[in-house]
């Protein structure tokens, strides 16, 4: 189904770029003969909570393909408490990061959202765990996504001040650039390339998304954060998934529109 849809996509519609999430892709056994069977795409990338990816990693398309890693913490007691798995597991992830930059998955990304009293102490080890893994592995083989929280589910508070995290950055960093989608800034200090990913407090980050979502069903999702808008895919007859996908662009609609 992943395929055929990604296939008709590409053909009729002009899609390029595909990410595959979660849940947890790496869950899938046939995720290595999906990404072998896709066509020729400008851009593969997953995310995924590395646990499985040093097992995993070896039998993934190394050229091509993107890998984004959830890490908010290096500390297994703040793992446990935010995943609520067992702390042990954060090893395991950290053993997958190194044999994805092993085996020349570059740049991978690592996804840090910041958390109010949480992890927000941590920005910095972070920061030094990338630098050592550059220095290993080669010059950008790893980079910083700071991730703002979303508002939602009555967390307000866990919303870590990322107006003062990007000060500090400002402050400390080497040079600035701004990534053309979203308009995301990204500060270079000692050679670690840190993301800044703002979607509640940038204006432009709902207004530029160009992303259009796939359920583990089969149903379009025009937006991550709302429900009330899906569009099922009746067959995987061509003509049906062009019409489902029309039918979802129509119903794109900036969430944040205040």
């Amino acid at each position: 189904m992943v395929v055929k849809i990604v296939e008709v996509l590409k053909t009729t519609a002009g899609i390029d770029r595909v990410k595959f999430s979660g849940g947890e892709p790496l869950l899938r056994d046939d995720l290595p003969e999906i990404l072998a069977a896709l066509p020729a795409l400008s851009d593969i990338s997953l995310t995924t909570n590395g646990t499985l990816l040093e097992d995993v990693a070896p039998s993934l398309p190394a050229c091509g393909l993107r890998i984004n890693v959830s890490l908010d913490t290096l500390r297994a007691e703040r793992y446990a408490r935010i995943t609520g798995a067992p702390g042990k597991m954060l090893a395991r992830t950290l053993a997958g990061i190194n044999r994805a930059c092993e085996l020349g998955f570059s740049p991978l990304k690592l996804n840090f959202v910041l958390l109010q009293g949480i992890n927000d102490d941590e920005i910095w080890d972070v920061v030094e765990y990338i630098r050592k893994l550059n220095a290993r592995w080669g010059k950008g083989s790893v980079i910083l996504q700071l991730i703002e929280l979303l508002d939602f589910n009555g967390i307000e508070e866990l919303r870590g001040n990322m107006k003062a995290i990007e000060s500090e950055l400002a402050l400390k960093c080497d040079s600035i650039r701004c990534r053309t989608m979203h308009h995301r800034r990204k500060y270079l200090i000692d050679e670690v390339e840190v993301e800044v990913v703002r979607p509640m407090d940038n204006s432009e980050f709902c207004a530029n998304c160009n992303r259009l979502r796939v359920t583990s069903d089969g149903k379009f999702k025009p937006c991550l954060l709302r429900d009330d808008n899906l569009v099922a895919i009746e067959d995987l007859g061509n003509d049906a998934i062009m019409d489902a996908f029309m039918r979802s662009l129509a119903l794109r609609e900036p969430f944040f529109k205040g």
